[in-house]
């Protein structure tokens, strides 16, 4: 029963020009997250063999198109078909030497490879037989440039006197490497042709592992060369931190001595120029500070790639690059520690001193509110007056008004008593200006 159903599985799969399942809708990104995990492969190394390589640290002219037209000039030269625009790496055989091209976020590499090349050891580098007006115009600046040579252990003597030889002398640092299938020697100092010297012996490594522990070698000198470009930074901004901390410290003791709101004021102009300036320092510094730290990483992992045992009682490259590169690296969180932590001191003191400025406002306006409110029940008292003196002033003109009316009456000869009348009349009109007034009054109020 089993076997009819595989055969019948197998049919409908032979009668199947394509795959249906792969027409489901997939994310824009689907393809691209499984090439990266194979980008900027290293080949398969077998020995004898050269590397020269030449990381350059980009500026405002190394952009990627500047770079493939200047790579596309000497694939012309050799007659090969130059990179594919947008390409982040470049892998191409010209002539005797190969070419490795691959740009990262702040720098590019160029790897020059000779293959079964056999003399003197970093006698003849592969980066010799580049064209030198083509180096020459490379954009950016040199921040890292390592030979490496790999030969078999029966190649090469490896005493220390003789080994010394290929270093010019200097002290070697050296290891076994995972678990004695290998082992690398250096000096990790710039040679007379200005170059770092990597020896690799290869004992029993493949061509894959080998590519490894070569990739692994180069990324080591790029990224402890890029770690350091924050130190000197580093080393600036504690000395800045420094003197702000001091200045903020008196400005704090000054608080103290002040009692008056425009000194208060002063403070604040003062403290939040300070406050500006380390947010200057902050953006500054942090992009520098962060991939520092990055690339550290980077660099310990790539020495535990390495598995690295000590061999004739030389010093590792792991006990080595992290005995002098940790305390660049210490120097650098403890700047950006200190950074941040006199940000949020000046942003403290700025808001107690603000708080304190706002305290003064507040007391200043209640003040004024009060002071508002004794001249409204003045000028209150004061309306309440004239209006009182109103109602005796219209009482006075409508009284002379009826002295007018009742001349005119006693001259037509009419017999009235005028100063009587006008004595009646005197209450009953000042009566009714009030509550006409009073009413008026209460009127504008209701308006309100």
């Amino acid at each position: 029963m089993s076997q009819q159903i595989a055969a019948s599985i197998e049919f409908r799969y032979a009668a199947q020009k394509e795959y249906h399942y792969t027409q489901v809708n997939k994310h824009a990104r689907f393809e691209y997250h499984y090439a990266e995990l194979h980008a900027r492969p290293f080949s398969r190394s077998r020995v004898p063999l050269r590397i020269s390589q030449l990381c350059f640290l980009h500026d405002e002219h190394s952009c990627a198109a500047r770079e493939l037209t200047h790579l596309a000039r000497i694939c012309e030269r050799y007659g090969i078909n130059p990179p594919k625009a947008g390409a982040s790496c470049f892998y191409q055989r010209l002539g005797d030497f190969e070419i490795r091209y691959e740009r990262h976020t702040e720098f590019s590499s160029y790897s020059f490879i000779l293959h079964d090349v056999e003399s003197q050891p970093f006698a003849h580098p592969p980066i010799a037989l580049v064209p030198a007006d083509w180096l020459q115009q490379i954009s950016g600046q040199v921040i890292s440039a390592v030979h490496i040579e790999a030969l078999a252990e029966n190649a090469i003597n490896l005493e220390r006197e003789n080994l010394r030889q290929c270093f010019e002398g200097h002290r070697l640092i050296g290891s076994q490497l995972r678990q004695g299938e290998a082992s690398v020697y250096t000096a990790l100092r710039l040679h007379s042709d200005e170059f770092n010297r990597i020896l690799v012996v290869n004992k029993s490594l493949n061509d894959c592992q080998s590519g490894r522990v070569l990739r692994a070698l180069l990324e080591v000198e790029a990224y402890r060369n890029m770690t350091l470009l924050a130190f000197p930074l580093a080393q600036e901004v504690s000395a800045k931190v420094s003197d702000m901390e001091s200045k903020l410290a008196d400005l704090l003791k000054s608080q103290h001595d002040v009692r008056t709101g425009e000194q208060d004021k002063h403070l604040l102009s003062q403290l939040s120029h300070m406050a500006g300036e380390v947010a200057r320092l902050i953006a500054d510094s942090r992009y520098r500070f962060d991939a520092a730290t990055a690339y550290y990483q980077m660099v310990i992992s790539r020495l535990n790639e390495l598995e690295e045992q000590e061999i004739n009682d030389l010093q590792t490259l792991c006990a080595f690059i992290e005995r002098r590169l940790s305390p660049a690296n210490r120097t650098v969180i403890a700047a950006q520690r200190r950074l941040d932590d006199l940000a949020s001191r000046v942003d403290r003191a700025s808001e107690f001193l603000r708080t304190r400025v706002d305290m003064a406002i507040e007391v200043q306006n209640q003040a004024l509110l009060k002071s508002m409110e004794r001249r409204a029940r003045l000028q209150f008292n004061l309306q309440q007056t004239v209006e009182g003196l109103s109602v005796v002033v219209m009482t006075y003109y409508v009284l002379q008004l009826c002295d007018y009316v009742l001349q005119a009456a006693k001259d037509l000869g009419t017999s009235v008593n005028k100063t009587l009348i006008i004595v009646l009349l005197m209450p009953i009109i000042f009566a009714l200006t009030w509550l006409l007034n009073r009413r008026i009054r209460k009127k504008f109020n209701r308006m309100k």
